[in-house]
């Protein structure tokens, strides 16, 4: 479930520089996979700043790299529950790839809301804020037919409250079921 990114820099960095006030740098990347450094946006004393992480971990205990976690367990599970309460990013994309079987072959789709449009991905630091994991959640109507998992997308107005809130303040966040239309494009 969600192993692509597609950054677009331009208009992406120019679109989170004016909505969230900050800083932001990043390379166009239509096939940003797990192992590549990822530009995300987090906390750091209250204010947002961008940090460059690696996508995935490898704990001792995994035969394989985690890039993504559940949103609905990601507040309990012992490998994310400390960088959930703590350590919470967003990652501004253009869009993201899934696969489907279609007569015997693979088609890959581009999911996105256009090119003027950021989406926001949800995601925890780990090893001391220098890996990511994404976030994936049930899929909305429009994306069950593509995959049984999409990404948890963070609406605009609320990055600061996934990223700086309190646990309690982002459990909504969680549950929360991606109601904009999307662009989905065989590639």
């Amino acid at each position: 479930m969600c192993g692509r990114l597609n950054v677009i820099d331009d208009p992406l960095c120019k679109i989170v520089c004016e909505k969230l006030g900050i800083k932001f740098k990043t390379s166009t990347n239509t096939d940003l996979r797990p192992t590549q450094d990822v530009a995300t946006v987090g906390a750091q004393h209250g204010e947002l700043k961008q940090f460059n992480l690696l996508w995935g971990i490898k704990p001792d205990w995994a035969k394989n790299i985690i890039i993504n976690a559940q949103a609905e367990t990601v507040s309990v599970k012992p490998t994310f529950a400390q960088a959930f309460e703590f350590n919470r990013v967003i990652v501004p994309c253009s869009g993201w790839y899934e696969w489907r079987e279609e007569q015997g072959k693979k088609v890959k789709y581009l999911f996105s809301q256009g090119e003027k449009k950021v989406l926001y991905m949800a995601g925890i630091a780990l090893d001391g804020g220098s890996k990511l994991v994404t976030l994936t959640t049930k899929p909305n109507e429009q994306c069950s037919e593509y995959h049984h998992r999409m990404p948890l997308l963070i609406p605009d107005d609320a990055v600061m409250t996934w990223v700086a809130g309190r646990p309690e303040q982002v459990f909504p966040l969680l549950n929360n079921e991606y109601q904009d239309e999307l662009k989905i494009v065989a590639e």
